[in-house]
């Protein structure tokens, strides 16, 4: 037989090559297929496409029935239990979806992750019973969902709890052991509490990881989308006291933009026991979120108690390095609440973890008025002091804790309870006075003689008038009292207090900003 160079024996087809070629092309494709598996890498690459292109978004498609819906009657479309996904598999998790109808009048993208394949899981309205909302199922072809939660049982090995939700925007939000619902987590804030308008990313499309049989974990990832910044996420989420969601995050801006929020959390504070009720309201405190904790790469502790000022209030503090940072509900005593229906002293706390250096930047801190608790008035984030160019890529990791029992807190000692009351005693006069309550093994261990001193210090809108520091038996902590007085109504006031023995430091810093009246 005689062989032609670079050529194929003469005694063989045209087409016998061509079958041959095409077989081999196949398999290698099925070999490339079968050796990649869907990673946080193809979502950063959707992201970085994204980015280089003009934004689009998705038009609202909503029927004129599941328009302008209340509250009320928006939860009463409620997805089907028994069509959950992964509960006929008996999986560790199941999912449960959300309808479109009122705020969330875009449909999301949400798919199953299943070895290496990739299915989109459809909608259909025959998931969800709509209760007493009379709607015609023709005109809901063409819907999605909205959004999902996950549920996993952590009260109760019988019972698999609602433990995450994703549903408007980029808000995503968890519970722990024996929590209920408050706070909110966001994967990216643009321009909060800005003229200019604040700009809502949206997260567009999920991949969610179909769990193994005893599966303790479950991996989501995420495409973030909106006019300025796009962005590739993947949260671990981890259920239990305290559940945990690890966050590995790639950000992309289409432009710069002023204020680059990392890691949002979003609260309500209301009224409490440093700001009373501005009208008669059976309940002592109504919040979500009683303080922003801070831990500073240098060691030092920070509680800013929030309020509810009567105009937008916004304060930062510039860091290096941030060991962690958290919107905390510290209060735990139904007591101080007394409301049956809401139970806010189950309410999580939210403590960000950064994973990795984060550089020098600032914790922001956004507090807006409300008239209510229905609306979230509450906003801390970090802002990097080097934000990142258009396209060029941003990575960061944090890890999210939702804490109740086992808030995250000083080794030393913290602020129990911030009061404040009318300074004067007999005459009248337009004195403030504020009890400061610290708790924490620090104080236990001094003895019963040891000198403890409360150092309070105020900027030039204020001026003390007097400081107390005594032993609080009740609690065996200590008490400072507090009584200055404010120079310009108009003004906030910046006050910073901490315990001392002598040279050491004993507690974190209480740092209050009294609002303008």
């Amino acid at each position: 037989m005689e062989f032609l160079p670079n050529a194929v024996p003469r005694m063989i087809s045209h087409r016998a090559v061509r079958l041959m070629l095409a077989s081999v092309l196949s398999f290698c494709a099925l070999v490339s297929g079968a050796a990649h598996a869907f990673s946080f890498d193809d979502v950063a690459k959707q992201a970085r496409t994204l980015a280089s292109s003009r934004y689009k978004p998705k038009d609202p498609n909503l029927p004129k029935e599941l328009q302008n819906l209340t509250y009320d009657r928006y939860r009463n479309i409620r997805f089907k239990p028994e069509k959950a996904l992964w509960r006929a598999q008996k999986l560790p998790f199941e999912l449960m979806f959300f309808h479109e109808g009122s705020y969330y009048d875009r449909p999301v993208k949400i798919n199953e992750l299943s070895g290496n394949a990739v299915r989109e899981l459809r909608y259909s309205p025959d998931m969800f019973d709509f209760g007493a909302l009379k709607v015609d199922p023709k005109q809901l072809r063409g819907l999605g969902f909205a959004g999902f939660r996950v549920h996993f049982p952590v009260n109760t090995p019988k019972y698999k709890d609602e433990v995450m939700v994703f549903l408007g925007a980029s808000y995503f939000r968890a519970l722990g052991k024996n929590q209920t619902y408050g706070l909110s987590a966001r994967g990216l804030a643009l321009d909060t509490a800005l003229n200019s308008g604040e700009e809502f990313p949206r997260f567009t499309e999920f991949w969610i990881q179909r769990p193994a049989p005893g599966a303790k974990e479950l991996t989501i990832y995420a495409l973030l989308d909106s006019p300025r910044a796009t962005g590739a996420y993947r949260f671990t989420l981890r259920p239990g006291v305290d559940t945990t969601v690890d966050v590995k995050a790639e950000l992309f801006l289409r432009e710069n933009v002023t204020k680059l929020g990392i890691a949002p959390l979003t609260s309500m504070f209301y009224f409490g026991e440093n700001q009373p009720a501005a009208v008669a309201d059976y309940r002592p405190e109504v919040h979500d979120s009683d303080g922003l904790s801070i831990q500073s790469g240098t060691g030092e502790w920070i509680w800013r108690p929030l309020v509810n000022p009567k105009r937008l209030l916004v304060s930062s503090f510039a860091l290096s390095n941030p060991a962690g940072f958290g919107l905390v509900q510290r209060d735990r005593d139904f007591g101080n609440y007394q409301d049956l229906e809401d139970h806010y002293e189950l309410r999580p706390s939210a403590w960000v973890e950064p994973k990795g250096k984060w550089g020098q930047g600032r914790v922001e801190l956004v507090q807006i008025p409300t008239p209510d608790e229905t609306n979230d008035n509450i906003v801390a984030y970090w802002i990097p002091d080097a934000p990142p160019k258009p396209k060029q890529p941003y990575s960061l990791e944090y890890r999210l804790s939702w804490q109740k029992d086992n808030d995250k807190r000083p080794p030393t000692a913290w602020v129990s309870q911030s009061r404040r009351g009318h300074g004067y005693r007999g005459k009248p006069d337009d004195s403030l006075l504020f009890a400061l309550d610290f708790e924490g093994p620090a104080l236990k261990k001094l003895p019963d003689d040891a000198k403890v001193e409360g150092n309070v210090s105020i900027d030039g809108n204020g001026k003390i008038l007097e400081v107390q520091t005594q032993r609080n038996d009740v609690t065996g902590g200590y008490r400072v009292m507090l009584r200055m007085r404010r120079l310009d109504s108009e003004k906030p006031v910046e006050m910073r207090a901490y315990l001392r023995n002598g040279s050491n430091t004993l507690s974190e810093t209480w740092s209050y900003l009294l609002p303008p009246e």
